[in-house]
């Protein structure tokens, strides 16, 4: 009755949801490409390729998790050169960034509605040896029919939000009897420990590590010195401070925008750029732009011309992947979806830099990270549009508190490195002697 239950309410949920899901695919171009597969159809090239050989299934959601899952492709690889790797992910943003970054060897899918015929149908062509999920994606159908077939589920870099755990605890019998099924659950903190031995985990289960994202950041030094030449052409010097806003959520740009516009009288030399976190916001970034009477420029407006020099204070990143390039440039980083939106954004990337950074009161998705960060002071954190104003006008007067920041921030993410591959090690015990 349990899952009956369960299917009958996710059915309705999905058909409710389903005009959003329409539109976002009209908006991000490129959402409907490969649709069928999201209920477990395979085109035939794609059946071919997974017809080969078994391997391992990795599932991410969106683009922070997509750099999780492929550090865990790298580093099982590089364990066990033997292996082979699925990897699904539920948005065009991360089908992308994984599509230009996956292994040829490697097969590239978009994740199956939790239908149990759309899970079935996916088993029956892939056929892992493991199924690894990452964060909370804790899909009761897929698990209940993987582990059904004696496939090993594994949750890795697990973590329970506040949100979820209201929400869990209304079906703790429910979660009780998914998770019960895994054969692991590698969590981020002690926090998230607790919250599935509420929710009836087995603590045999559980396995507190840390966050895989430390691992996951990578720098990119052909990319930081491309942004930094792409910065010349457009008029940043070398000696102007630059602000770069990261993964920028509605609300946000504007409210950059007006502290830029306020603080450029005190730093005329002031650049900014900023990075939305989804690109098929352009045109409504440009509008808030306009509006404050600024110029600016897109970064695909100077890939159509890379010859000509424009001078603007502003530049506008309408691309996906590139984010780590730009904090490579930058003086002081603020990172969105935690001033005016819930959750908030990776800040390991920035902090890998060595770079200053700030962010809004609003970071519940990385809880555990930002623990990591307050408690060595290397991470600035405000409760508003005011405190923000004024952190930043104090990183930007005074270079020993910006290094101060950055170099404790740099030191947290060289100190939490390693999850990955123990955890992979983990993984690789349920297939090999």
């Amino acid at each position: 009755m349990r899952w009956l239950a369960y299917n009958i309410a996710f059915t309705i949920v999905y058909l409710l949801m389903l005009p959003r899901f329409v539109i976002r695919m009209y908006r991000r171009g490129g959402y409907g490409k490969s649709f069928m597969q999201r209920f477990g159809i395979y085109d035939s090239n794609t059946m071919a390729k997974l017809a080969t050989k078994k391997r391992i299934w990795i599932h991410a959601v969106s683009v922070g998790e997509i750099f999780v899952a492929l550090r865990y492709v790298s580093e099982m690889r590089s364990l066990d050169p033997e292996q082979s790797f699925v990897l699904s992910t539920t948005t065009s943003t991360g089908y992308k960034v994984a599509e230009d970054r996956l292994h040829t060897d490697d097969v590239l899918i978009y994740y199956p509605v939790d239908f149990p015929v759309s899970v079935r149908r996916a088993l029956n062509v892939i056929r892992p040896a493991v199924l690894v999920l990452t964060e909370s994606e804790l899909w009761p159908n897929m698990i209940r029919i993987a582990t059904a077939r004696n496939i090993p589920v594994v949750l890795v870099n697990g973590r329970i939000s506040n949100s979820s755990y209201r929400g869990y605890r209304m079906l703790k019998g429910l979660f009780r009897a998914v998770t019960s099924r895994m054969k692991q659950l590698i969590v981020q903190s002690s926090a998230d420990r607790d919250r599935l031995l509420d929710l009836g985990t087995p603590e045999t289960l559980i396995t507190t590590m840390g966050s895989v994202k430390y691992d996951a950041a990578e720098p990119d030094v052909k990319g930081a010195s491309r942004a930094s030449e792409l910065l010349k052409t457009i008029g940043f010097r070398s000696d102007d401070p630059v602000l770069v806003a990261g993964s920028t959520w509605p609300g946000e740009e504007d409210a950059i925008l007006e502290i830029f516009t306020a603080l450029k009288k005190t730093f005329p030399g002031l650049k900014l750029v900023l990075i939305p976190r989804h690109v098929e916001r352009r045109a409504e970034v440009e509008a808030t732009i306009r509006k404050r009477g600024l110029g600016y420029i897109l970064r695909t407006q100077i890939s159509e011309d890379p010859g000509m020099l424009h001078q603007t204070d502003i530049l506008v990143v309408d691309v996906t992947g590139e984010s780590i390039s730009f904090y490579a440039c930058a003086s002081v980083v603020f990172i969105g979806k935690s001033l005016t939106n819930y959750g908030g954004q990776n800040i390991i990337e920035p902090a890998l830099l060595n770079k200053a950074i700030v962010v809004g009161p609003h970071m519940e998705n990385f809880s555990a990270v930002m623990r990591d960060f307050l408690d060595a002071d290397a991470i600035c954190q405000v409760a508003d549009k005011r405190e923000l104003h004024e952190m930043l006008r104090s990183l930007l007067s005074d270079e020993k508190l910006r290094m101060k920041y950055g170099h404790n921030a740099g030191f947290v993410v060289q100190n939490k490195r390693g999850v990955a591959k123990k955890s992979s090690e983990m993984i690789l015990a349920y297939i090999r002697p």
